[in-house]
């Protein structure tokens, strides 16, 4: 197989090597520094050390169940199919517009998709009349017009038929006509539009429209008020969502750049024309798109096609193929973006070697996205409701529950780049852990502790699960390129798991539970680490299902690769 060669790579080499080198320690220090006092993260401190790169570290006592960080993303994106089941705000990744909105969007959309199919999706609307539609119930007033009443009961002598859910009440309940009884104890934010007029992104506020604009939406919004090409942006768009929306996260991490970049530039005194020019690029010039990049710098990087885990039904004999072909995509997919918003001042972002650490850094570095649906928790407060209560309300919802199924409790469910999670060390004896409590109803990063952590101790997460057998945990671990040679490890390969995890308590008595070899260390450019995914899904780890419980550590996309295995 041919090997790619992108012309920028050639053309921007000079630039792209300083780009891509890892920032110096006193450099990662003050940026760290600086964003734990701007985000107000009381009681954290990013250390640097030889032997294992960037860790967190406490500067103050954490009980056991403590909340440690609230971390806010670089860049973050919903997964495209999930868009279609839950309703959020493109920025902050909460809930938006009403109950009746998200219970009334989800049964439409999948009839849609039924219809796709040549299903049959809703009744003929010819069966009813005009006059049943909009239908108007309140929480104050239950009383439902018999005929509709009759319809919904009608439906849910089926559970498994979306299309028994007539249409017209379908869609009086996304328009406001239908108002689900106690659905007002579960208020949600008023839908923001998109400020270039696209109709793929909603907020939550304006406040969370103008930040997404500024940030990064500017350059790929799609609507008429965006001056990008709309076309070019489009077709990237479909190619990722039928590849691989990896790309869409990298995409806002280019726009980031290039919008910091212009704002920087914007606010330079500098004359650039005085200036020596480097490849086309003024040293001036260079230094400011160096500093717009900084946040994108701190992560650990390998290119994607490098560092992605070989999928368990792609031979090891295939292997060279399998990571050629992902190379080839990721290559399809930043040309596509140049055509679609490259800026000849921010060229080397738009070359395959920048795109490919870009996305590798996500590969190895992000969490999963995960927000608890209050759709799951409008039917749970329905049926814990007292008897009567209980019964008169089911004669409206249980006809939307059954048409639900089991997806009625369905998340949101997404990846982000978290800076300061990003930072913290494996252990196979973590002291904290990701976990999402009941009030952490935003895609932010959300730390606690799990035993108590005193001041100046490293803060831990496990990066796979915890009571898996040594061998199986090494072969996770792999994914990360390195190889854990912590006390637990040490102790379950000699077959002491028993007498281990007696000893283990709060982890004291094992001392700390280093993650990376020193022959690992010295073996790679940047000695920091990637930080918590898993490589598997959720549901393998044996965890609760609940959105709110489980820790959302897990990779992204891996059934979306498309590929075979042959060459």
């Amino acid at each position: 197989m041919e090997e790619i060669v992108c012309p920028l790579d050639v053309e921007f080499s000079g630039q792209i090597s300083p780009l891509l080198s890892p920032p110096s320690i006193q450099s990662a220090q003050d940026y760290f520094d600086q964003l734990i006092y701007s985000r107000q993260c009381h009681g954290l401190k990013v250390k640097q050390s030889e032997k294992y790169g960037k860790g967190v570290y406490a500067s103050l006592d954490f009980r056991d169940g403590d909340l440690i960080l609230k971390d806010q993303m670089l860049v973050g994106a919903q997964h495209s199919s999930n868009k279609l089941d839950c309703l959020v705000c493109s920025h902050c990744f909460c809930y938006i517009g009403s109950i009746e909105l998200q219970i009334g969007r989800r049964l439409y959309l999948q009839a849609l998709r039924l219809s796709k199919h040549k299903e049959t999706t809703f009744e003929s609307s010819s069966d009813y009349s005009e006059e049943d539609c909009p239908i108007e119930l309140s929480d104050e007033d239950n009383n439902f017009h018999a005929k509709n009443l009759d319809k919904l009961q009608s439906a849910s002598s089926d559970t498994n038929e979306i299309n028994l859910i007539p249409k017209e009440i379908i869609e009086s309940l996304m328009n406001g006509g239908l108002a689900l009884p106690y659905s007002k104890q579960f208020p949600l934010p008023s839908i923001v539009p998109c400020p270039g007029g696209c109709e793929e992104e909603h907020y939550c506020s304006k406040l969370c429209a103008e930040a997404d604009w500024e940030l990064y939406h500017s350059l790929l919004c799609t609507g008429k008020g965006s001056s990008s090409h709309t076309e070019a942006v489009l077709k990237f768009i479909e190619h990722a969502n039928a590849t691989n929306d990896i790309f869409l996260l990298a995409a806002k991490a280019i726009a980031f750049t290039i919008l910091k970049y212009r704002k920087l530039k914007s606010t330079n005194l500098i004359d650039q024309k005085q200036n020596f020019r480097v490849n086309g690029m003024d040293d001036s010039s260079f230094s400011l798109l160096m500093e717009a990049w900084k946040p994108i710098s701190m992560g650990f990087k390998k290119r994607w096609w490098e560092c992605i885990a070989l999928p368990d039904d792609i031979d090891s004999c295939n292997e060279a193929s399998f990571r050629m072909q992902i190379k080839e995509l990721a290559f399809t997919s930043v040309q596509l973006l140049r055509e679609a918003i490259f800026d000849k001042e921010c060229a080397p972002l738009f070359s395959l070697d920048i795109y490919g650490h870009i996305i590798g850094m996500f590969e190895l570095n992000n969490l999963d996205l995960v927000v608890a649906s209050p759709v799951e928790d409008y039917f749970i407060h329905i049926d814990d409701l007292p008897c009567l209560q209980k019964e008169e309300a089911e004669k409206v919802t249980r006809p939307f529950f059954d048409a639900l199924g089991d997806d009625y409790s369905v998340c949101c469910q997404g990846t982000a780049f978290f800076p300061l999670q990003s930072c913290m060390n494996h252990s196979c004896c973590p002291n904290a852990k990701a976990f999402k409590r009941d009030e952490d109803r935003d895609g932010q990063a959300t730390i606690v502790a799990v035993r108590p952590i005193r001041k100046g101790e490293e803060i831990t997460i496990s990066y796979i699960d915890e009571e898996l057998p040594c061998e199986e945990r090494q072969a996770l671990l792999a994914d990360y390129g390195f190889r854990c040679q912590c006390r637990v490890i040490v102790a379950l390969s000699q077959q002491e798991i028993s007498k281990t995890w007696g000893m283990i308590g709060t982890g004291s008595e094992l001392g700390p539970a280093e993650s990376r070899s020193p022959a690992q260390n010295q073996n790679q450019s940047d000695p920091s680490k990637p930080g918590a995914k898993s490589a598997r899904n959720v549901a393998d780890w044996g965890l609760s299902p609940d959105p709110l419980l489980f820790a959302y550590m897990s990779s992204i996309f891996r059934s979306k690769y498309g590929f075979s295995s042959s060459s």
